[in-house]
């Protein structure tokens, strides 16, 4: 099975032969479009300034692509191709430690899922030509980049636009299912389900991602029954809107990463637990407590509710 993903290596190389200091750092910034920084900033920007239920289900949308990427290379264990040629490509970006395996291509998924979501409802030609270029585009800066193989990076496109057809149909039956049984089916669900689909696989990477999920859909299901924030409003107060919530986000994420113990120092389950601490807590502030915030401080106003 192993040889079959890694059969077209040799792409890596040939990509590889073109290699000058402008196009690695080409490819290396082209590559940041699906790094976990990259979509700490989109989703909040989509769901505080622009369109909040669209925001909330490609949040949702993504987490749960992550989540099943991360499944998907646990359980086909392909190496990376710098690792497993590395007399033949080279690894020309650097990687978190400890280093996953490589199918199917993370980034390539996610952008699949998010830029192919957006594209579904904006409904514009620019939206679906953005939706085919950045996806490819991040796919072949990881093929150049020597961190994915080229079938990783067509599964990765594959399993993404899967997950954006079934997210069309599911996620909104799904939302109106919870909005009929009110807050005692929203947070139950938003608790027990990414719960238990991280002691189904638990990892750092899925303790991110179900933490994120679990805080998320906690705020969202308190934010549409206490605040009711409008993600409409003025270009300044939409820009503020976004600097007070990256500022409290981003000293969440990295504050709460300084504070806590490391996994090695906290040992392995104390250690996903406050990493599921960490992330529900970034979660509940950007789907809850921002837009509490925004509502408070007049950065946005409440949305009319019909009577």
């Amino acid at each position: 099975m192993q040889e079959f993903f890694t059969a077209f290596i040799e792409l890596n190389v040939w990509l590889q032969s073109f290699s000058n200091p402008f196009l690695d750092t080409l490819f290396r910034a082209i590559t940041f479009l699906g790094n976990e920084e990259f979509y700490l900033v989109l989703p909040p920007l989509l769901y505080w300034c622009f369109d909040k239920r669209i925001g909330a289900r490609l949040t949702i949308l993504f987490l749960l692509s992550s989540y099943l990427n991360q499944d998907l290379k646990d359980l086909f264990k392909v190496p990376r191709p710098f690792i497993r040629a590395p007399d033949k490509v080279r690894q020309l970006v650097p990687l978190k430690e400890p280093i996953t395996y490589c199918f199917p291509s993370g980034h390539s998924q996610s952008t699949a899922v998010v830029w192919g979501y957006l594209a579904t409802q904006v409904r514009k030609r620019w939206a679906w030509i953005v939706a085919f270029v950045v996806p490819f585009l991040v796919g072949l800066s990881r093929i150049y980049l020597g961190v994915h193989h080229p079938m990783s990076v067509l599964g990765g496109w594959a399993i993404g636009a899967l997950l954006v057809l079934l997210g069309l149909g599911l996620i909104p039956a799904t939302g109106r299912w919870l909005a009929r049984g009110g807050l005692s089916a929203q947070i139950p669900l938003a608790l027990v389900v990414p719960l238990a689909l991280f002691l189904v696989h638990p990892t750092e990477g899925t303790a991110a991602t179900m933490g994120t999920l679990i805080g998320m859909g906690i705020g969202v299901a308190l934010e549409q029954r206490y605040v009711g924030f409008s993600a409409q409003g003025v270009w300044w107060k939409r820009a503020l809107r976004l600097l007070l919530g990256l500022v409290v986000l981003l000293a969440l994420y990295l504050g709460l990463k300084a504070v806590f113990p490391s996994m090695e120092e906290a040992g392995w389950w104390s250690g996903l637990t406050l990493r599921l601490v960490r992330y529900g807590l970034v979660g509940l502030w950007a789907g809850g407590l921002a837009p509490w915030l925004f509502v408070v401080t007049r950065l946005a106003e409440r949305e009319e509710r019909a009577a």
